[in-house]
C-alpha cells in the first residue's frame, strides 16, 4: 500500500488536497524513478560504467594527442564535473537535497516570504481558492432553493424551465460558474500542470546529469535545466499574482447572493476578474520563458557569436596608393603581402614596365606574428608527449622583386 493512497482518495474534496496528492505522487514517482535508472539494481548502471570509462579514455588520449595538459587550470574543471556527475547520479540523498529541494521547495519558501506567510504559501494559496469556491457553491444553492420555492408556488417546474431557456445563455448563474470554471483553470489547472512536469523533469534528470560529461551532449543538459527552473518557478508567479486576484474576489463574492438570487453586476464582475486572471496566466507563462531563455547554464550552453569574436585585420597605409593583400588563417586574417606605388620613376624598374605599373611586390611568409600589432598565427597543438619528437617548424622567408 502506497503512502499517497489516502491522499489520492481525498483529491477530489478540494485544490488544496489534490496538491497535496500530486506532490505525494511526484516525490513518489521521483524516487522510484532513480531507483530503476542508476539505483543498485538500476537498469542503465552498466551503461553509466561505460560513459565513465570512456570519458576517462578520451581524456588520456587528448593528452598523448598533445590536446590537454597535466595543470591545475584543465585536470580542475574535468575532476569537478566527474565529482558531480557521480554524486548526483548514484546518490539519491545528494539529488533530493540539491536537485528536489532547490526545484519543489525554494520557489514555495519564496513565495511565502513575499506573501508574509508561515508554512506552504502555494497551500495557503490553494486554501484560500477553496473557500473561494465554497462560497459559490453556497450562494448557487441558496439562489436554486428560492428559485424552486417561487416556481412551484407560481407556474411549476416545467414553466421555470422555459421561462429560464428564454433568458438565454448569460444569465448570472451562468456567469458565476463560468467564472469558477475560468478561475480554477487559471489556478489549479496551472499549478497541477506545473507539478506534473517538473516531476517527469526530475525523474529523468539523473540521465541528463550524465551527458553533462561531453562536450556535444551538454546543450541536452543544459535544455533540461531551463526547463526544470521554467517549472520550478511557475507555481512562483500563480502564487504571487494569484494572491491579487483573491483579494478583489473577496468583495464580489460576498456581493453574489441576494434578496432576489444572484447578483448580475456581482456576476459579471466575478466572470471579468476571472478572465483577467487567466490572461495574467498566460502572460506568466510567456515572461518564465523568456526569462529562463536567456540563461547561459553555468556556461554549458554558449553563444557562438559571442564566445568566437571576428578579427578584422588593421592594415596602415604605408604611402600613396598603398594597398595590401589578406590571406585568411582559419577564423584569423592576415595581411602577407604589401603593394606599393613608387612616387617617382626610380632606378631599377625593368624597361618594358609603364609608369603606372610601376612598383615593387614583397611576399613575406613566416610563422611568427606581422609587425602590424595583429594577433599571431594559431600555434602548433599544446604540448604533449607526441609534440617532444616533432621536428621544428623552418621559417621561410621569400622576396619576389
Amino acid at each position: 500500500m502506497s503512502a499517497c493512497d489516502q491522499l489520492v482518495a481525498n483529491a477530489s474534496l478540494g485544490v488544496a488536497p489534490a496538491l497535496r496528492a500530486v506532490d505525494c505522487l511526484a516525490g513518489e514517482t521521483t524516487a522510484a524513478a532513480f531507483g530503476r535508472l542508476f539505483g543498485g539494481q538500476g537498469a542503465l548502471a552498466p551503461a553509466l560504467t561505460i560513459v565513465l570509462t570512456l570519458y576517462i579514455a578520451f581524456f588520456a588520449l587528448s593528452l598523448l594527442l598533445g590536446r590537454s595538459r597535466l595543470s591545475i587550470s584543465a585536470l580542475s574543471p574535468r575532476m569537478l564535473t566527474l565529482g558531480l556527475v557521480l554524486t548526483f547520479a548514484t546518490s539519491w540523498i545528494a539529488y533530493q537535497g540539491v536537485v528536489w529541494n532547490l526545484a519543489v521547495g525554494a520557489p514555495d519558501q519564496i513565495a511565502g516570504v513575499l506573501t508574509g506567510t508561515r508554512g506552504s504559501a502555494t497551500q495557503i494559496f490553494a486554501d484560500r481558492i477553496d473557500m473561494i469556491f465554497a462560497a459559490i457553491d453556497q450562494v448557487s444553492q441558496a439562489a436554486s432553493g428560492g428559485d424552486q420555492g417561487v416556481q412551484a408556488g407560481v407556474q411549476g417546474a416545467a414553466q421555470g424551465a422555459a421561462q429560464g431557456a428564454a433568458a438565454g445563455s448569460f444569465t448570472p448563474a451562468n456567469l458565476m460558474w463560468l467564472a469558477a470554471l475560468l478561475l480554477l483553470l487559471g489556478t489549479v489547472g496551472v499549478l497541477v500542470t506545473a507539478r506534473i512536469a517538473l516531476a517527469v523533469l526530475l525523474a529523468v534528470g539523473p540521465v541528463f546529469v550524465v551527458l553533462a560529461l561531453f562536450p556535444g551532449t551538454r546543450g541536452l543538459t543544459a535544455g533540461w535545466l531551463r526547463g526544470v527552473v521554467l517549472t520550478a518557478v511557475t507555481p512562483l508567479f500563480v502564487v504571487l499574482g494569484g494572491g491579487f486576484t483573491i483579494e478583489m474576489l473577496v468583495p464580489v463574492v460576498s456581493a453574489l447572493g441576494g434578496p432576489d438570487g444572484i447578483n448580475g453586476r456581482a456576476a459579471l464582475a466575478l466572470f471579468l476578474i476571472a478572465s483577467v486572471h487567466v490572461a495574467l496566466m498566460v502572460m506568466v507563462m510567456k515572461v518564465s520563458a523568456t526569462v529562463v531563455s536567456a540563461w547561459q547554464v553555468f556556461g554549458l550552453a554558449r553563444d557562438p557569436e559571442r564566445s568566437e569574436p571576428a578579427v578584422l585585420p588593421q592594415v596602415q597605409a604605408a604611402g600613396a596608393g598603398a594597398a595590401a593583400d589578406v590571406q585568411v588563417h582559419g577564423r584569423r586574417m592576415v595581411p602577407v603581402a604589401a603593394t606599393m606605388a613608387a612616387g617617382e620613376a626610380g632606378a631599377g624598374t625593368s624597361p618594358g614596365t609603364t609608369g603606372g605599373e610601376r612598383g615593387r611586390r614583397i611576399v613575406v611568409a613566416e610563422a611568427a606574428a606581422p609587425a602590424s600589432g595583429l594577433p599571431p598565427l594559431p600555434q602548433r597543438r599544446a604540448r604533449g608527449i607526441g609534440s617532444r619528437f616533432a621536428a621544428p617548424t623552418p621559417r621561410k622567408r621569400e622576396m619576389m622583386r
